[in-house]
């Protein structure tokens, strides 16, 4: 395989840091984008570029294979209000959209736009099985995710190939959905959250990178669920984390916690929401999972 040239913004974040490591052990050049210049000047290959103010000088982009797009403040860290939801937003459909319509201005642009999405696109679905075919849910999350998508609309317009991840739940050692679980499970107070029916969509940290890899490297297109073919249920996960770290876990999380720690509208769109993703498209194309079992993706989290 020839060597690639691809520009990524977000970077720093836990799957850009870990696509930036990826791409140039594999011998890639990378190119970063960040908003402002660091006290001891830029590193080699970073450029500032204004998201907000929709600056980006197209010479940056000018002679890359790929264009990955990963900016958007974290969902979960804070309690959801207008003025946060309205940063949610803000800041990811702005990065796209200056990505994007730079990229369709260009005489030879970037032949290929990688952006993020999320799982939280189709809503609450039950037990409902979830192809990339699937429309729209309700809610707030769901929203966001669309117009996040739709920000990359240019691009496609122009007849750049678009790619859309819909990222589930990251199994990483280097932070994300563990992170805050690990201690409390440690403790013996991790439990199932609620009756523990929902489906929660999941991917090892190592595949998720190997997915973003797959869709640069191939000829995919549009919406692509970044999941592993087997999802479970919040007690399935409960269980299985509880067994890697050997603590019980018969103890429920009590819903007035995660009230209380995020707010009851976050709390049901990260928490008590169920996604049963199916990642058609990732299989349909060739993509195989080094973990493709809840097990396997946590022993290689925790070790």
């Amino acid at each position: 395989m020839t060597t690639k040239r691809v520009v990524i913004t977000g970077a720093s974040g836990l799957i850009g840091s870990g696509l930036v490591t990826a791409l140039r052990e594999r011998g890639d050049a990378v190119v970063t984008l960040v908003r402002s210049s660091p006290d001891g000047g830029l590193p080699p290959d970073t450029h500032v570029w204004g998201p907000r103010t929709g600056s980006l000088e197209p010479s940056v982009l000018r002679g890359a294979d790929a264009v990955v797009v990963l900016n958007g403040v974290p969902i979960g860290d804070k309690r959801w209000n207008e003025e946060r939801k309205a940063l949610l937003l803000s800041s990811r459909v702005e990065a796209v959209g200056t990505v994007a319509r730079t990229m369709a201005k260009m005489d030879d642009p970037p032949p290929v736009l990688v952006t993020a999405s999320a799982m939280g696109i189709y809503g609450d679905r039950g037990d409902d099985v979830l192809t990339e075919s699937e429309p729209v849910g309700k809610g707030f999350f769901a929203e966001l995710c669309a117009a996040w998508e739709a920000a990359s609309r240019p691009a496609k317009t122009a007849g750049i190939r678009v790619v859309n991840t819909r990222t589930s739940l990251v199994l990483s050692n280097r932070g994300g959905t563990l992170a805050p679980m690990i201690p409390l499970f440690k403790l013996g107070v991790g439990g199932r959250i609620g009756d523990g029916k929902q489906w929660w969509s999941w991917i090892s940290d190592e595949d998720c990178i190997r997915a973003f890899l797959h869709v640069i490297d191939n000829e995919i297109s549009g919406p692509v669920n970044v999941a592993s073919p087997n999802p479970v249920t919040n007690r399935e996960f409960t269980k299985g984390l509880g067994s890697a770290l050997r603590r019980p876990t018969f103890l429920p999380t009590p819903r007035i916690a995660l009230n209380i720690r995020l707010g009851s509208e976050l709390a049901d769109a990260v928490a008590y929401v169920s996604h049963r993703l199916e990642p058609g498209v990732l299989r349909g194309s060739g993509f195989t999972f080094n973990h493709p079992t809840i097990d396997s993706a946590l022993e290689a989290a925790l070790t």
